[in-house]
């Protein structure tokens, strides 16, 4: 079939297999041309490991370190008559890669929150890994089934104490309107931080070491976004912010647990980037067309596989890694640079419609969005016909 981007809102219905493929490549081609990852990793579990952050995770890990990887997601694979979801064509195109290369990858598709998806993992470590000296936890889902109790938790991205109203820029219409968010009640919160937060984390890395196939010196990071006063709002002070908050006691609560074996577990925070996740906030659109705009003109700009490569390199295995004010790998550093954040309010406090691509890098971050997807890529045709079906041949 030939396939054309269909979009509703702030998603994409649809993906393209050969457009994925390229996308995939072209992020392995970037780690191999920095050379191999000094003192990498050899034995990954990538949670969530599909798209975005958890993708260029695993690209990083197997094309800059050689390290074997487990990858864990939840993905729809395609049929003759529909398109499979992104991060399908994503994993499929990364295990041809890397059996390509001759490097292990298998995957498992499941609900990673479920009781089921970890024995199955832990049952598959066992028999092919033995042990895994990095854990990557990048889950990003607006529902969580409590495994315990069954009960069903879904998140919200509202803020905390009372409601705002605030520059938006509105995608679908291609206009700077405003948009009001009512704030959050308390069930809203704790379900929030149910979903969002630290605690499958911790579970993971309970039942990991509980059944012993954590290496001794393993680290785990989970990925996490600050930003500073235009996005807190909405982000920070709000109720993904008291999510994020929970990842730092669930990574105190790892350090204790694997005290014995030496782990370390770290919150990596990490830039504003295009996302199936972040598309769906309010204010990050604006806010990251205006960023793209700044960071692009200092020369400074780092996508998705550019942020990973650099935390594999400079944090997570780097002789001297940085640490922001609450401990987290501080990879967002340019970013939060106050002359940078300066110029980002500027934009935010001028653009309107007429402005918008004069002032922001909307062009930019709408082409990011369709490459999550697999469309925009130079290299593809996109009135060819392609077979929607993509078989992954190392699923467990």
């Amino acid at each position: 079939m030939v396939i054309k981007p269909k979009i509703r809102g702030f998603i994409c219905t649809n993906a393209h297999p050969v457009g994925c493929a390229e996308h995939v490549k072209e992020q392995i081609e970037y780690v191999k041309s920095n050379g191999p990852i000094k003192n990498g990793p050899k034995n990954v579990l990538v949670i969530g490991a599909s798209t975005g952050y958890g993708l260029a995770s695993r690209i990083t890990a197997t094309f800059g370190s050689g390290a074997n990887t487990l990858g864990i997601f939840f993905e729809k694979e395609g049929t003759e008559k529909r398109t499979g979801s992104a991060g399908w064509y994503n994993s499929a195109a990364f295990h041809d890669e890397a059996t390509e290369a001759g490097v292990w990858a298998k995957s498992i598709n499941g609900d990673a929150f479920s009781d089921e998806i970890k024995a199955k993992t832990i049952e598959t470590i066992k028999a092919e890994m033995g042990q895994v000296d990095l854990v990557i936890y990048s889950l990003a889902s607006p529902r969580r089934t409590d495994p315990k109790t069954g009960e069903v938790h879904t998140s919200t991205l509202k803020p905390i104490g009372q409601k705002i109203t605030t520059k938006n820029l509105n995608t679908s219409k291609r206009i700077i309107d405003s948009v009001t968010v009512e704030a959050a009640n308390e069930d809203e919160i704790a379900n929030t931080v149910k979903v969002m937060g630290g605690e499958d984390w911790e579970l993971w890395l309970e039942a990991l070491n509980e059944a012993d196939v954590l290496a001794d010196n393993f680290k785990t990071t989970a990925y996490t976004y600050i930003g500073k006063e235009l996005t807190w709002p909405i982000y920070g002070h709000a109720t993904i912010g008291k999510a994020k908050e929970d990842l730092d006691r669930a990574a105190a609560a790892i350090k204790a647990l694997t005290v014995d074996k030496k782990g370390e577990a770290y919150v990596s925070s990490l830039n504003a980037v295009v996302t199936q996740a972040s598309s769906a906030i309010p204010i990050m659109p604006l806010y990251i067309s205006a960023l793209f705009k700044v960071m692009k003109t200092d020369g400074t700009y780092e996508g998705t596989i550019e942020q990973i490569d650099s935390l594999f390199r400079e944090n997570l295995f780097g002789a001297s890694p940085r640490f922001d004010a609450d401990g987290h790998l501080f990879q967002n550093y340019k970013e939060l640079e106050d002359a940078v954040q300066q110029r980002v309010q500027k934009v935010w406090d001028t653009v309107d419609t007429d402005t918008i691509d004069e002032l922001t890098d909307y062009i930019g971050y709408h082409n990011e969005f369709l490459r999550l997807f697999g469309f925009g890529i130079d290299a593809v045709d996109y009135d060819a016909d392609v077979n929607p079906v993509a078989v992954i041949e190392k699923m467990v």
